[in-house]
């Protein structure tokens, strides 16, 4: 396999499947690498609370080694991967009680990042981080279902095709959840419209 000028393996997710299937650890780190941060930031998003979508995120990646055989390279395998995440979140979430799920994301994994040039004072920035916050706990207080499109779609800007691919939801099925998130959103976070006027 052709490494780069860092001495990193350069390939393509395919290249490095079939290598790991073969048995070569190494290229199943590079993939674990290569994927990580997206595996973690959909963790993040669907489970809120950072402990816990660590764990989740690391239970994707064993459970993708141990059913590498599986792969049949019918889809990418992010969009496999994708699929292994958001089964697991699901399970998670179906094993919490329903009195004990916690609304507040912590650390930086799970906050929006609002940029804008030439408005960053102190008191700009605490705004920005309680809008942030008002924002990830409105995501997690949706129902799943809507929780789990909308991220998708618009945290980490997948199309309907691969939704689909990945939850194996009809794409028509999966616009109308999008769009009653984005719904039940707004009328979330209303609110801070009327606040600021």
């Amino acid at each position: 396999m052709a490494l780069d000028a860092a001495g990193e393996r350069t390939a393509d997710d395919a290249a490095l499947v079939r290598a790991s299937q073969r048995g070569d650890r190494e290229a199943f780190g590079v993939l674990v690498t290569r994927h990580a941060a997206s595996v973690l930031s959909l963790t993040t998003r669907m489970l809120g609370q950072t402990a816990d979508a660590e764990d989740i995120a690391q239970e994707t990646f064993v459970a993708a080694y141990k059913a590498l055989s599986e792969f049949r390279f019918v889809s990418k395998f992010s969009t496999w991967l994708y699929r292994i995440a958001a089964n697991k979140c699901t399970d998670a979430l179906r094993a919490r009680r329903p009195g004990n799920i916690s609304l507040d994301a912590t650390g930086d994994a799970g906050a929006i990042r609002w940029e804008t040039a030439n408005q960053e004072t102190p008191h700009w920035e605490l705004e920005q981080a309680e809008l942030a916050w008002e924002l990830d706990t409105a995501i997690q207080a949706l129902p799943h279902v809507y929780r789990e499109s909308f991220v998708l779609r618009h945290v980490e800007d997948l199309g309907y095709d691969e939704m689909s691919a990945i939850l194996g939801v009809h794409r028509d099925t999966l616009k109308m959840r999008v769009y009653k998130a984005r719904t039940l959103l707004c009328r979330s976070l209303a609110h801070l419209d009327s606040a600021r006027r």
